[in-house]
């Protein structure tokens, strides 16, 4: 049985490199009780801001069997979207939007899940078990499962680290009723090292291994649902769409490659954020059309991708030229969706933006 369990094994891993990943990592389908216990301490200080589905889903974020309790192992596959450069050369273009590097090329959501659910069928007929895949988009823990299957470690940024491929990683993972023997767990490797903790714009990390994402630029400029405070605006800068500073400054990605995946390549520059109001128009429905594949919530996609277009327009020197567009894009906005009150957040001063 134990040779059984060695073939598959190698299939497994064998198959997962075929299909683009860069590593399979397995545990039982658990997690332990402490962290569920920091997840209700996070949503009990009120940490998780406007993300109310993150309190609503805590008690099946608690462990996979709360899922599925049929569940026995986790088949956790990692792939590397490393870019070819440091992300926070970017922020030095002042006149260039910054765009998170996960969104940068196609969505990983249909790259992963495409391969995950050819692979977990694969699987699902050469064991006899039952499968079910998850990326990114069920109430699973998929960090801390990572880490408890080797993957990786959460650092102090509470992001995972690899020491192959820092922390530039993608996560899929594979539920199955099929008994597997486990890794073992990564250790943490942080050290003294606080780099992430002290990269960040808007001291967004209370302690170590603590995330207060109400003032996360990635959450700010992504999930939250109001209009950006003024006490963060100016460390925001020019950053558009999500927030890589924590991530980029960790020494382990000195061992990280660039993605191998093409469709996690970026393009060769970011949006302008100044020139005529048509080019930045234009540039803007060009990351409209990344960020609505990227973005869970229809309403929420096209609220903030059209306040980003507001943003770039209003940069325009001539104040009635950015209050004509302004209006001219909210009218717009207001045809795609029937939540104007959510436009009215966003610019309640019209052309103000800063």
């Amino acid at each position: 049985m134990a040779g059984d369990g060695d073939r598959l094994r190698r299939w497994l891993e064998d198959a997962a490199a075929k299909a683009g990943f860069a590593g399979v990592h397995v545990t039982d389908a658990t997690l332990p009780p402490e962290t569920g216990a920091r997840l209700n301490d996070f949503v009990a200080d009120g940490r998780q801001g406007d993300m109310a589905w993150l309190a609503e889903t805590a008690p099946r974020r608690a462990s996979p069997a709360a899922m599925w309790p049929e569940a026995r192992s986790a088949i956790v596959l990692t792939m590397n979207y490393g870019p070819d450069h440091d992300p926070m050369d970017n922020l030095a273009a002042r006149d260039r939007g910054n765009v998170s590097v996960y969104a940068r090329g196609r969505d990983y959501h249909d790259v992963i899940k495409g391969r995950l659910k050819q692979l977990a069928g694969q699987f699902a007929a050469k064991s006899g078990a039952d499968v079910k895949v998850f990326v990114d988009t069920a109430p699973l823990m998929e960090k801390p499962l990572a880490a408890k299957a080797g993957a990786g470690w959460q650092g102090k940024h509470t992001n995972l680290v690899s020491r192959e491929n820092g922390s530039w990683l993608f996560l899929g993972t594979i539920l199955t009723s099929a008994e597997l023997a486990a890794d073992s767990a990564e250790t943490d490797h942080c050290g003294s090292c606080r780099k992430c903790l002290d990269a960040c714009p808007t001291d967004a990390f209370p302690a170590p291994y603590q995330l207060d994402a109400r003032r996360c630029i990635s959450y700010l400029t992504i999930e939250h649902k109001g209009q950006i405070p003024a006490e963060f605006r100016a460390a925001i800068g020019n950053r558009i769409f999500g927030c890589d500073d924590c991530l980029a400054v960790c020494p382990w990605n000195k061992y990280a490659e660039r993605a191998a995946e093409a469709k996690f390549h970026g393009p060769g520059e970011m949006p302008p954020l100044a020139g005529p109001p048509a080019m930045r128009v234009s540039c803007a429905m060009r990351l409209w059309r990344r960020a609505t594949a990227a973005m869970p919530g229809l309403c929420r996609r096209q609220r903030r991708c059209w306040a980003m277009t507001a943003r770039w327009c209003a940069a325009w020197p001539s104040g009635r030229c950015a209050v004509f567009w302004t209006k001219m894009i909210a009218w717009r906005c207001a045809r795609a969706t029937p939540h104007m009150r959510v436009m009215r957040r966003c610019w309640p001063n019209g052309a103000d933006l800063a």
